[in-house]
């Protein structure tokens, strides 16, 4: 694999590792919100959002647009989504796996 193509995968991979980005994507999951929505469903300071948003932009998994004074926050694309469930389906397998192992205990 090429060197770049490497590098610009852990981008997009260092930009979803942190919880405050997952849940601006499980906001985002059902479509376009503002900014002015996100800050208060996820408890968050406008600032530290803003600057979230500006690093998911940068790795290309969101666009933002104005409406009016609005800032307008929407996913580029849904397979966002498909990593999203994949990441919750194997930590669905390993926690069943844990079970099994505590159940034999």
């Amino acid at each position: 694999m090429q060197e770049r193509a490497v590098y610009l995968k852990a981008e997009v991979l260092k930009a979803l590792a942190q919880p405050t980005r997952l849940k601006i994507l499980e906001l985002l999951r059902h479509g376009e919100r503002c900014i002015c929505e996100i800050v208060p469903a996820i408890n968050g300071e406008q600032s530290n959002i803003s600057r979230h948003i500006s690093t998911m932009q940068k790795s290309h998994l969101i666009t933002t647009r104005k409406d009016g004074v609005k800032v307008m926050v929407k996913v580029k694309g849904p397979e966002i989504f498909e990593i999203l469930d994949k990441v919750g389906l194997l930590l669905k397998r390993e926690l069943m796996e844990q079970r099994k192992v505590l159940a034999q205990i």
